[in-house]
């Protein structure tokens, strides 16, 4: 079976996505992002699955694909917010290297914007985001490998200490 060489995990905001990038880029691997393939799955944005399908249906789409991602993708794999909801998906989890991408409030408001099409944070997001990370925060822990701390650090800051958490080396190292 094939795996990736890590999985990034945090909330929004946190920076799996830039920070996937980047540590691919260094690790001369790939980069694939399960809400990216969901969207293309369903053919549609994930603000508009919430809204056609309900919160269930992407839940099972997504499980769905962090299944496919992880049995297919050797290289950095970035999960959605709310994949680690999912017992199976964390059961997943538990064998690969996995790095929850740990963020303050005041950081992911920055990045994601209170504007931004997040459906779980459109009503009241700051509130709405410390109650995700309360039901959150210790299913990440749990599949954690290793956390990084993203507070005042640059993406580029976050993918070295990310290399460093694990110990994986660059083609350049």
């Amino acid at each position: 079976m094939t795996a990736p060489v890590l999985v990034l995990v945090g909330p929004p905001g946190s920076g799996k996505s830039t920070v996937g990038r980047a540590v691919a880029e260094r690790l001369g691997v790939g980069f694939r992002d399960t809400d990216a393939d969901i969207e293309a799955r369903a053919g549609k944005p994930i603000p508009d699955i919430f809204v056609d399908e309900g919160e269930p249906h992407f839940r099972e789409l997504e499980q769905a694909a962090v299944r496919a991602a992880a049995g297919t993708h050797t290289g950095v794999l970035a999960l959605g917010g709310g994949a680690v909801m999912a017992g199976p998906t964390r059961e997943l989890l538990r064998d690969l290297p996995v790095v929850f991408l740990e963020v303050p409030l005041a950081d992911a408001v920055k990045r994601v914007g209170l504007d931004a099409p997040r459906p779980l944070l459109a009503v009241n997001p700051r509130a709405r985001w410390r109650e995700l990370m309360e039901a959150r925060r210790p299913l990440y822990l749990e599949v954690a490998t290793a956390v990084v701390d993203t507070a005042g650090r640059t993406p580029e800051q976050v993918a070295d200490a990310v290399l460093e958490a694990l110990e994986l080396k660059t083609p350049h190292d």
